[in-house]
């Protein structure tokens, strides 16, 4: 992948995620299935100008969802846990 708006998706703003950014100084990022653990920690690094340590990924299956009678099911998404370094700090909620 080349392209670093390519890579990171949007952010995962949840409880959950929230909570690691203020505990943990950890982001969560949604990101394209496709790009691994190297490629996420460049993009994090030149996109937001941040020391990254540790990146973690996970696989999430799709919801299955149902509208009247018929079953249909979301699609698979992956999503990367980023550590940032000591003294570095990035807000998603400041620019709303």
């Amino acid at each position: 992948m080349n392209n670093i708006t390519e890579v990171i998706k949007k952010p995962c703003l949840t409880e959950k995620g929230m909570a690691l950014q203020e505990e943990h100084n950890q982001i969560v990022v949604k990101v394209d299935p496709r790009a691994n653990k190297i490629e996420i920690k460049e993009a994090v690094e030149r996109l937001f100008n941040v020391k990254v340590e540790k990146v973690r990924t996970a696989n999430m299956h799709g919801k299955m969802k149902r509208v009247g009678k018929h079953m249909g099911r979301r699609n698979d998404w992956k999503k990367a846990i980023v550590s940032l370094g000591e003294g570095h700090k990035i807000d998603f909620l400041e620019d709303l």
